[in-house]
């Protein structure tokens, strides 16, 4: 029996999640003074290894005690998966800095929500595809992606013309990179992306296993994370690590009149950190096909406020009508695609 007063609160904390995703680029635009890499260093920092930690003490009792009496096979998943995610998280912040937050999210959102909605109906429930459930949630993915093609496609017609405009000073942090890398990174970062929520269906039984001992599905999700993010930032620390030898851009740090820029950057994390928890708490409400729900529905609200974010900040300033009424038109697709997604999770 569903308690629709539940999934409706799992529907309503997956759109939080996905605000705060969708705006935590934002302040890179007003970063330029440092270099990619020190903004990125800070912003892991806080969202992958500070945000965890503190969520995990806030709501787990004994999380070591927790972690030994779970599978350690499934934590091997969740940290593995966290490792590859941390290559697409470095193509995410490289692809934000070279084709700026709306079509760098369009792109990485559309692929990640594809992947990472029908990978987690395969592990979980693979039956479920044939039923009302499954195909809804098919179908609101599907109409999802054209939301999103639609919206690159204004972010295509924007950038030919800004090629034959005279554009605005650049402020976006990091070096300027041709369309087309851009384009490959982001790609790149959706397609690995997907990976963080295809580790945390794989790792369901470390809820399973929270809940057993008597702690929330929370604290059970609490403790995924911890795992999936601490192997995330392995890598991105460890690129980051290398760009500051490579570009001596650790005195950058010390820089006279930082301390706007330190909490621009911890601005980053707590609104990313912020919203992988929130997600967490979402999932588990949305029933048994949770992960499959709950992760396009935040990319999709995700999206339509990187876009939102994006004009606000001057992104769309020089785009053609043609340009905008195409953005227009996925935004209105994608959030179709929020209703058909949200009216799923009422169907199991």
């Amino acid at each position: 029996m569903i308690n629709s007063s539940v999934v409706g609160l799992g529907i309503l904390l997956a759109a939080v999640s996905g605000l705060m995703n969708g705006t935590f680029t934002l302040p890179m635009r007003y970063l330029g003074r440092w270099s990619w890499e020190n903004v990125w260093a800070l912003f892991i920092v806080t969202s992958c290894l500070f945000m965890p930690l503190i969520m995990v003490l806030a709501t787990v009792t004994n999380p070591l005690q927790l972690l030994s009496a779970a599978s350690p096979h499934q934590e091997a998943i969740a940290v593995a998966t966290g490792l590859a995610w941390g290559f697409g998280a470095i193509m995410f912040g490289q692809g934000v800095s070279a084709v700026g937050i709306s079509m760098a999210n369009t792109l990485v959102l559309a692929i990640s929500a594809s992947l990472g909605s029908f990978l987690p109906i395969l592990i979980l429930a693979p039956e479920r595809l044939a039923q009302p459930q499954g195909r809804f949630i098919m179908l609101g993915t599907f109409v999802a992606l054209v939301g999103m093609a639609c919206c690159g496609y204004a972010g295509a017609l924007r950038e030919r013309h800004e090629k034959a405009s005279p554009g605005a000073k650049r402020e976006m942090v990091g070096v300027a990179r041709p369309y087309g890398v851009g384009l490959l990174l982001c790609t790149g970062a959706g397609l690995l992306s997907a990976l963080f929520n295809v580790g945390y269906s794989l790792s369901q039984g470390i809820i399973a296993t929270a809940v057993a001992a008597g702690r929330s599905a929370f604290a059970g999700s609490n403790l995924i994370w911890w795992l999936v993010l601490a192997g995330g930032a392995v890598t991105n620390l460890c690129f980051c690590a290398y760009l500051f030898r490579k570009n001596s851009t650790w005195p950058k740090f010390r820089q006279a009149g930082a301390l706007p820029l330190y909490g621009l950057a911890v601005l980053m994390g707590v609104l990313w950190g912020g919203s992988i928890f929130i997600y967490g708490s979402a999932a588990p409400k949305l029933g048994k096909l949770g992960p499959a729900i709950g992760w396009p529905l935040s990319l999709s609200v995700g999206l339509l406020t990187a876009n939102f974010a994006g004009m606000v900040a001057g992104e769309w300033k020089f785009a053609p009508p043609t340009a905008r009424r195409w953005m227009m038109i996925g935004l209105g697709v994608l959030w179709g695609a929020i209703g058909i997604l949200g009216w799923s999770g009422t169907r199991g």
